[in-house]
């Protein structure tokens, strides 16, 4: 597929995010190349995951699509590729938190259950007082957004969320699409090693690293990351 035919990018949001997150950081990156967006809204709830991989599906019913999103959005894309080989144009793989089954100290997993518990104990507004104390202003900013968003469903989202597994790394090197990864090196609940890992371990995966305070002065530091990445796959797939 080249990227003059207007591909579509399809592109999920990570755990507690949402569609808006995801257009501040893919939407030029994606413009600049060529590439169109689909950024679905989350489904709040305990049907989270199955609708996030029924967009995927409904998007790629008339040819092939880029899949991929950020932290959560990213397992979902690249466990959906790797059932989907055929549908599969490539992949944008931003902040993957972990391989295979979180474990219990895994820092993604275990600060998605902490708020979730904290929601369901406290309630929303007090749990997010918590969660943005000490963080970036433009990541509280986009917490308070996107938590305030999920409605009564935040709890059972964020669950849902910390107990996904993500491809294993033996699954990630059956993946043959061309994969861009991103990770910030200063991100410590979104391990720059994982996505190393999962570089290393796709076929056909580049990487770019970049830094969370880039991305708190423009989101779309972020995107241009794993799109650049994606592009050295491509060309050299």
């Amino acid at each position: 597929m080249s990227v003059t035919e207007q591909a579509v990018a399809v592109l999920l949001p990570g755990t507690g995010s949402d569609e808006v997150f995801v257009r501040d950081v893919f939407s030029r990156p994606l413009r600049a190349v060529g590439l169109r967006l689909c950024a679905p809204r989350p489904q709040p709830g305990k049907d989270l995951v199955k609708a996030y991989l029924a967009a995927l599906d409904a998007a790629a019913a008339d040819g092939q699509v880029i899949v991929g999103g950020i932290s959560l959005g990213a397992h979902l894309a690249a466990g959906w590729a790797l059932r989907n080989p055929d549908r599969c144009a490539g992949l944008l793989l931003a902040l993957p938190a972990w391989s295979g089954c979180p474990t219990a100290d895994t820092p993604a997993a275990l600060a998605a259950r902490y708020s979730a518990a904290d929601v369901r104990a406290r309630g929303t507004a007090a749990a997010l007082a918590s969660a943005t104390a000490g963080v970036p202003g433009w990541l509280a900013a986009e917490l308070s957004r996107a938590w305030t968003g999920y409605g009564s469903g935040l709890a059972d989202a964020l669950e849902i969320g910390a107990e996904h597994p993500a491809p294993a790394l033996a699954e990630l090197a059956m993946i043959m699409a061309p994969a861009g990864v991103a990770g910030c090196v200063d991100d410590p609940v979104h391990p720059v090693e994982v996505a190393r890992s999962w570089t290393a371990a796709l076929p056909n995966g580049r990487l770019n690293e970049t830094r969370l305070a880039l991305v708190g002065a423009d989101p779309a530091a972020l995107g241009r990351a794993a799109v650049q990445a994606w592009l050295r796959a491509r060309d050299d797939h």
